[in-house]
């Protein structure tokens, strides 16, 4: 039997779909790259945005069109469920290998109900994987599978809690076994972000970047969203951050449009992002989602604004990421190599990085390797080989 995946949305649904194609191909099922050969298709599909999930459901559509002999199985935060799942009780046992990077997924669910979220309707409440079983996984995926970088994530990191530890412990837990680098997926602003941030500051193999679920630096806009802080906190984090982990590459979500945003409002968010130097920043346009109560607050923007502060945002952050990536000039930086054959992966801080001296032998896909940084142009790096780690 041969099986296509088709995975949207974030890093989480990304863990989730390699962990079913490992369990699949354990079960002796066949992965295929074209939804044409397969006798099954998996989509694990995003609702986030009303874009994404008609995305998700445009190719479900056309899949069932082309292949109506094919089954087609739907997963992940999309409503449309295909039938029951064709395999007998996976235990997850089986490793994800063909990635150049690992994911290690900690936690789901969500318990913020954030005003414009759908993603607890279809996600639940917050489950964290047990502590001792993370470790033991990690173990595995660097002795079994040799990966040299290991990603954590999660619908919600900042929530993860099992046995009396959170994530600032598994952190620091996860770095002292040593043998790989960690690198975190988002964080939620909070208590547990900052003392997260401390445990990254004393892990040298934590990788320097950090992602932070911003959304807006309006103190009104956060209240209308019932996010859980304001922005003194969001300040005072950012504070934290400059101090233990100067030159971190920064990234955040910023939310363009919300219900009541005024100009002043969206301008508060765009000089956060330009005076905190956001490199890496993933800006989108408020989506109504029906079911939530942002779907129905009065003031709603139009597309147009929308849209046009989502490029705005989005302006400003090549500008950040280009200034941040000329900073790295003649320096040493490590690189996770992804692509084999130009020599090219991601540093520590996030940046792409090509070594098109380097010989392939010599960087095998996978491993980290230092190089040291010649050149950046438009927020990427070019860079020299120095040593094997």
């Amino acid at each position: 039997m041969r099986v296509r995946f088709e995975t949207f949305g974030c890093r989480l649904n990304r863990a989730e779909a390699l962990q079913r194609e490992a369990d699949f191909l354990a079960a002796g099922w066949e992965l295929v790259h074209d939804f044409m050969d397969a006798d099954l298709v998996v989509v694990r599909g995003c609702s986030v945005t009303a874009k994404a999930q008609a995305e998700c459901e445009h190719l479900i559509a056309r899949i069932r069109r082309k292949r109506p002999d094919a089954k087609v199985l739907v997963e992940g935060c999309l409503s449309a469920k295909g039938g029951r799942d064709p395999l007998p009780h996976p235990d997850g046992s089986a490793l994800p290998k063909r990635t150049a990077r690992a994911f290690l997924k900690a936690q789901d669910g969500c318990s913020c109900h954030c005003s414009f979220c759908i993603v607890p309707q279809f996600r639940g409440k917050p489950q964290s994987t047990q502590f001792d079983d993370l470790l033991r996984r990690a173990e595995r995926l660097r002795d079994e599978a040799g990966y040299g970088e290991i990603v954590l994530t999660g619908c919600n990191l900042s929530l993860y809690s099992s046995g009396g530890k959170r994530l600032p412990d598994l952190v620091a837990a996860l770095a002292a076994l040593g043998g790989f680098r960690l690198r975190l997926g988002s964080l939620e602003p909070g208590a547990a972000a900052k003392e997260t941030v401390a445990a990254v500051a004393e892990s040298p193999n934590v990788c320097r970047s950090l992602h932070l679920a911003v959304q807006s630096a309006s103190n009104t806009v956060l209240g209308a969203m019932r996010r859980p802080y304001g922005t003194p906190e969001l300040e005072s984090l950012l504070a934290r951050i400059d101090t233990l982990l100067p030159n971190c590459g920064l990234g955040c979500d910023i939310m363009t449009g919300f219900p009541g945003e005024t100009e002043l409002d969206f301008r508060e968010s765009a000089a956060f992002v330009a005076r905190h130097r956001f490199s890496n920043v993933h800006a989108f346009p408020f989506s109504r989602r029906p079911g939530t109560v942002a779907a129905s607050l009065p003031r709603q923007c139009d597309h147009e604004t929308r849209s046009g502060r989502a490029h705005e945002i989005a302006d400003i952050a090549r500008r950040n990421r280009a200034d941040f990536a000329a900073a790295f000039r003649n320096r040493e930086v490590e690189i996770v190599v992804e692509d084999e054959k130009d020599i090219a992966g991601w540093t520590g801080e996030y940046l792409w990085c090509t070594v098109p001296t380097a010989k392939s032998g010599d960087f095998p896909r996978k491993s980290i390797r230092r190089v040291r940084v010649v050149s950046a142009e438009a927020g990427k790096l070019v860079a020299t080989p120095i040593s094997a780690l």
